[in-house]
Order: structure tokens, then sequence, then C-alpha cells
């Protein structure tokens, strides 16, 4: 017999029923012909069984998230992370599919992506193909309009150096712009009665909505191809941003950029900017002021004429007056080339003469010099200055010779002098005078040496040694 357990409960057997041995052999037999079959996969295979799961479960999801690891490839495909604080999912936009979008991706920017579920089998990833995106927290378009805007003028788009001057008197037109509306109706009724007669060409085109885009481009590169157009004016109504959406296309402003002719930019009212006025060659608040920029009235033209004719008589005038004095001054100044030829000729016989009066006088008073120079040799002969200078010297050794023999003779007789000067002043009255003795003179001078030449009553005057005295005799 065996026996068949049951061990569903905590691990305890318990019988459930008994059979034979061979019973059980038989039921082996059985039962392995009904187990399933085991299949082995490839890789290859298996990813490819998942991503046909995966693109019957979400052929179409939603998914919020953040944008971070943003890269461009080289074959315009974007791939970047949607992530949160605890996940992550992988992106990828094909360039197909970004040209549409109204933004490209960047780091940082909280998004909702739309798309479909894929697998990459080449790593056994799954990702999100990316083929719309907005930003979160503000306006997509505002985002997008912002994001264009830095991009082109990075590139020099908006660089007023690269703005074109209009054609003053443009005589072709082209107008890019809806058909149907206001907007050519009234650019047309304005340009007819600014200046009748011109020629213009419209290009019909979508401005809002499917296509519009295609459709602006294909109207812009068609005056800048053909060489019929001298400018293009690319007009729209007033609308939304959405509805002007239109004109902040890269498409459409690279389009304005590339035309050959100038482009003029007339979008909406006055208070509305787009992409498109700031590539354009001008932008006009308005398609009616687009009319009257590029065109001006046949009243300002046939002033302009008036004027630049008045202008263009004075300078003739002024030519022919510059003309009649130039001729004047010709027939003067032949004349007074002949008689400068003349007067010249006779200036130069002038210089000859005078160079030749100059030689004449160089070689009069060099012979001169030598003539003094030989006089003044012959005259140095008999020069009385040498002889002069002989006799001053002998003068001066005879003077000398007398001034020793002055000296010693001075000598001789200063000792003579001072001998006889003693022998005087042995004799000299004063030394009697010094021993007592006086000399009596008269009022007159004279000397008394007898009483009888004072009678009494005479005066009379007494020297001595030391002073004197004067006395009257009173006896005799």
């Amino acid at each position: 017999m065996c026996d068949c357990f049951d061990t569903t409960n905590a691990g305890v057997a318990r019988p459930l029923f008994h059979f034979p041995v061979e019973w059980a052999q038989g039921m082996e037999q059985y039962a392995l012909q009904f187990l399933p079959e085991r299949r082995v996969y490839t890789v290859s295979e298996l990813n490819a069984a998942i991503r046909g799961i995966l693109d019957r479960e979400f052929p179409d999801v939603w998914v919020a998230g953040e944008i971070s690891g943003t890269k461009l490839a080289t074959s315009g495909h974007y791939y970047f992370t949607l992530k949160e604080r605890d996940a992550q999912l992988r992106c990828v936009c094909f360039r197909s599919a970004h040209r549409y979008l109204k933004f490209k991706p960047q780091d940082g920017v909280a998004v909702v992506a739309r798309g479909r579920i894929d697998v990459f089998e080449a790593r056994g990833e799954y990702q999100l193909l990316v083929e719309f995106l907005e930003p979160q927290g503000h306006g997509a378009l505002q985002f997008a309009f912002e994001q264009l805007k830095k991009k082109l003028a990075a590139e020099g788009l908006f660089d007023p150096a690269r703005k074109r001057p209009l054609p003053r008197f443009p005589r072709r037109i082209g107008i890019v712009t809806s058909p149907r509306g206001a907007v050519i109706s009234d650019m047309l009724h304005i340009l007819e009665r600014r200046f009748p007669g011109l020629h213009v060409r419209l290009f019909p085109a979508t401005v809002q909505g499917e296509g519009a885009i295609d459709e602006v481009c294909r109207g812009i590169e068609y005056f800048s191809r053909t060489p019929w157009a001298e400018l293009v004016i690319v007009a729209r109504g007033g609308g939304s941003l959405e509805d002007l959406w239109t004109f902040n296309e890269e498409a459409v402003a690279r389009a304005m950029a590339d035309c050959s002719v100038p482009v003029v930019s007339a979008i909406g009212h006055e208070t509305d900017v787009t992409i498109a006025d700031f590539v354009a060659d001008l932008r006009a608040p308005t398609p009616s002021a687009a009319a009257e920029l590029v065109v001006r009235t046949r009243e300002e033209l046939l002033g302009s004429i008036e004027t630049f004719r008045r202008h263009l008589a004075q300078a003739a005038r002024y030519r022919l007056a510059m003309a009649r004095c130039q001729a004047d001054l010709q027939g003067i100044q032949r004349a007074l080339a002949v008689f400068h030829r003349a007067v010249g000729r006779r200036l130069q016989r002038v210089d000859e003469q005078e160079y030749r009066l100059r030689e004449r006088i160089r070689a009069l008073v060099e012979a001169g010099f030598r003539a003094q120079r030989a006089l003044e040799s012959r005259l140095g002969r008999y020069d009385p200055r040498p002889r002069f200078a002989r006799d001053r010297r002998r003068l001066e050794m005879a003077g000398a010779s007398m001034e020793q023999r002055l000296r010693l003779d001075l000598a001789r007789r200063a000792g003579r002098l001072q001998e006889l000067s003693a022998k005087l002043s042995q004799l000299s009255p004063t030394r009697i005078l010094e021993r007592g003795y006086a000399i009596v003179t008269k009022e007159s001078g004279e000397i008394v040496s007898d009483s009888r030449e004072a009678p009494p009553g005479s005066a009379v005057h007494v020297r001595l040694a030391k002073g004197a005295l004067d006395a009257t005799v009173t006896r005799n």
C-alpha cells in the first residue's frame, strides 16, 4: 500500500488516503504527461516580449517629475531623466518629436511629459519616449518664448548690426498673411492710397493653428528664393499669446533671418511682442502701420523730387560758375606761366652773376690777406717795441743801481745829520732855558738883551723852558 499525506498544516503529515503501490507507479507516468513544457528565451526574445507587453499596457501615459542630466546627442535626440526624491525614469525625445515641443528640455525644470513606455533592448532598460513636454508652475508658452529668445539672441539673430535698411522706393512688395480677414484688406487699401500703381504679391498662409508654421515659412522662403520682391511683410492681426504663437517658433524666426530681402514684422497690436519682431529688419506696431512705413506717399515723393530738382539746379549753377572761374583762372595762369618763365630765366642769370661776383670778392679778399701778411712780416723787422723793451730793461737796471747808490748816500747823510743834530742840540737855547734861563722879547718879537730896550711900562714876553709869561716892566 502507498499512503498520500497532507503536509500543509504546519508541516504535520496527515494521511489522506491509501492506494496500492502499482497504482502509484502508473499515476507517476500519467502526471509527467501534464507538466508544462520548459521554454528557454534568449535575451533579445525576452526584451522583445517585455516591450510588447509595455506597448500594450502603457501606449499613452503622463508622467510628472523634474528634468535631470539633459544631453543633446549629435543625432539631434534629447536624453534626460525624470526624477523625484526616491525614483527616476529614463526618457528620450527623438529629433522628429522635439522639433514640435514648445520648449526644449532643461535641467532643474519640473515638467509633465507625455509619451509611451518602450524598452531599449541593447541595455535591457525601459524608458519613456517623450512626445509632449510642458513645464509645471508657470505657462509653457511663456517659458518657451523666453528660452527661444535667449537662444537666438546668443546666436546674434537680434544684433542691430545685421538689420538691413528698407528700400526707399519699393515697387514690388511681398506679403505673407491670411488671404481672408481685415489685415490684407487694410494693407492693400493703405498701399493704394499712399502710392497707386505698386505691385503687391500675396502668399496666402494660415497664421494660426495646424500647418501655420510650415505655410508661413514657405511664404518667406518663396519671396527669398525668387528675385521678384524688394521687401517682405509678414503680417497677422491681434490675438492672445496662443493665437500669435506661430510667430514665436524657431523655424519662422530662422526663415526671416535667412531671407534674402529685408523683412518687416507686422504681428498683432502695438503691445504684442513676438520672436519675429526681434529678428525682422523692421518691426511695425500693426499691419496697417507696416503699410505706411514701407511706402511714402506720392505727395512726399513729389516734394522730395522737387527738393532734389532745386538742389540739382543750384549745384549745376554752382558748377557752371566754378567752371567759368576755372577757365578765367586758366587763361590768367597761362599768362602768368609765360611771365614766370621769363622772370625765372632772368633770375637765373642774376644768380649766375651773383655767384661769379662772390667768387671774385672771395679771390680779392684772399689776395688782400696775403698782402697784409707780407706787410706784417716786413714791418716786424722795424718794430720799435723790441728796442723799447731792451731800453726799458737797461733803464730798470740803471735805476736799480742808482737807487742803491742813493740809499748809501742817504745813509751817510743821515749819520751826518744825526751828528749835527746832536751838536745843535747841545747849542739849543732850550737847553739853556732848562737850566733856569729865560728869553725876553718885546711885542715886536725882538729879543731884549739890554734893560734899556725895555723901559718901565713896556710889555714883554718871557719864554721859559716850559711855557711862557707876559709881563709889564715896572722899573729898570
